[in-house]
């Protein structure tokens, strides 16, 4: 059976109107409500269903972020997981992490822990990278399986079902291997009062890049974050004709 690590990121929760600093430096997270990124509860909820199945021996996981990124690891143990690693970094280094760090301290840990699968979201709501589980592959040059739509075990390995452009690909692969989530691949379910009271007992370990061995010096400097430009006003024409007219007007048809 494999044991499993599933990553998990504290992001402002989807229902919140983000609004950016007035110095443009970045978003305003003072105050506002954070949750698990939504990607990340599939993720989560696929690898307990896992060990549900005795498909997984164990469930861990991991978030990297400030001391806060401890309540979205509380929810994944509330839902099902077993432990949980908080690889600690805040202020302007957490500002300025980019997928190929986080990419880095999940393979480290996936080969610290022994790991056969990663099971990661396919993005964060807040950055849209899509890019760490493709480079934690890389990185630990495990074979992966991306935007995953339904995960089934076989003798030699998974199937995958896999959302694409044109519609749904199967792909089979060995473990160990990286995961990401899409969202049709399952519900998460809803952590219930004595999970949550339960997973208030189970352990939490705490570590560092520096602890792991990986560098996280910024590649990136912000310089500017701005609200996109407001749409103008639609109008409303009285037959196709005026619709056409304007069109053209518009420079969209010829």
């Amino acid at each position: 059976m494999a044991r499993v690590l599933v990553g998990v990121k504290r992001v402002i929760d989807y229902a919140v109107k983000v609004r950016v600093k007035p110095d443009k430096t970045g978003v305003v997270t003072e105050g506002v409500k954070h949750s698990m990124n939504p990607f990340d509860e599939i993720a989560v909820e696929e690898a307990v269903k896992m060990k549900e199945k005795k498909l997984a021996s164990e469930v861990i996981a991991v978030s990297v972020g400030p001391t806060q990124s401890q309540e979205v690891i509380r929810t994944a143990l509330a839902m099902g997981a077993d432990r949980g690693i908080h690889v600690e970094i805040s202020g302007k280094d957490y500002e300025l992490l980019q997928p190929v760090h986080v990419s880095k301290i999940l393979a480290k840990l996936a080969q610290d822990e022994k790991a056969e699968l990663v099971i990661l979201g396919k993005q964060a709501i807040d950055d849209d990278s899509n890019q760490t589980a493709q480079m934690t592959a890389a990185v630990l040059d495990w074979p992966q399986g991306t935007f995953c739509n339904k995960v089934d075990k076989t003798d030699a390995g998974l199937t995958i079902s896999r959302e694409i452009d044109g519609g749904l690909e199967t792909i089979k692969t060995k473990i160990p291997a990286v995961l990401s989530a899409d969202l049709r691949l399952n519900t998460p379910r809803y952590a219930t009062l004595p999970n949550i009271m339960k997973a208030k007992k189970k352990p939490i370990k705490k570590t560092t890049p520096k602890d792991l061995g990986v560098d996280t010096s910024p590649r990136i400097e912000i310089i500017s974050v701005e609200d996109p430009p407001v749409r103008q006003a639609g109008s409303v024409v009285p037959d196709v004709d005026s619709l056409v007219a304007k069109l053209k007007e518009g420079g969209f048809v010829k």
